[in-house]
């Protein structure tokens, strides 16, 4: 794992990808257009003790690419919560994790994750997945969280075999958004 205080020549390499925290602040700043294709929808089904996760077959599969983010607030640095983690090729970012630290329960957030279409399903995802956890052990988090997508299938299986599990959802998040209709889906890994 990487720890917050390796410097840049400590990176951990996968081939001819490394990992590290995110030092620049092109590092901090690069922006990956995320996106998905699916064939499968986990569809939220209400019941009258609560509700049920079922996944069901989309015909014709859907291609989504997500809307860019609303401009945020500059972050406030000095408490230290946020951190990201970068894949490099060479000197070019492929993917790259945003986290969130929040104390008072113990809570790290994936704010996002994402990998560059040319580099998905080597692995990448799954290793930044890896140094988020070991930077939430190392804050001494509980569990991570994050939220995804209904529509986003393949997203929630790499999650899931991962060893998150669904926690929650909110049907009204996505309201007045791009992604009108979907239901977002909250999934945590608990740590030991």
């Amino acid at each position: 794992m990487i720890s917050s205080d390796r410097g840049p020549a400590e990176h951990e390499a996968a081939g001819t990808i490394t990992y590290r925290v995110a030092e620049s602040e092109r590092d901090k700043s690069f922006v990956i257009k995320g996106g998905f294709s699916s064939d499968t929808v986990f569809e939220v089904v209400g019941s009258e003790g609560g509700f049920t996760i079922r996944a069901a077959r989309l015909d014709p599969p859907v291609h989504k690419v997500f809307p860019d983010d609303e401009p945020e607030a500059e972050a406030d640095e000095s408490s230290g919560s946020e951190r990201r983690f970068v894949a490099l090729d060479g000197e070019l970012v492929c993917g790259y994790v945003d986290t969130e630290y929040a104390p008072w329960n113990r809570r790290l957030i994936i704010a996002d994750i994402q990998v560059a279409s040319p580099y998905k399903g080597r692995g990448i995802g799954r290793t930044l997945m890896s140094h988020a956890i070991g930077c939430a052990r190392e804050r001494g988090a509980g569990h991570v969280w994050l939220e995804v997508t209904n529509i986003n299938a393949p997203a929630i299986r790499a999650y899931q075999r991962m060893g998150f599990t669904f926690c929650g959802l909110d049907t009204s998040l996505y309201s007045g958004t791009e992604s009108e209709g979907e239901t977002a889906l909250y999934m945590s890994l608990f740590l030991d």
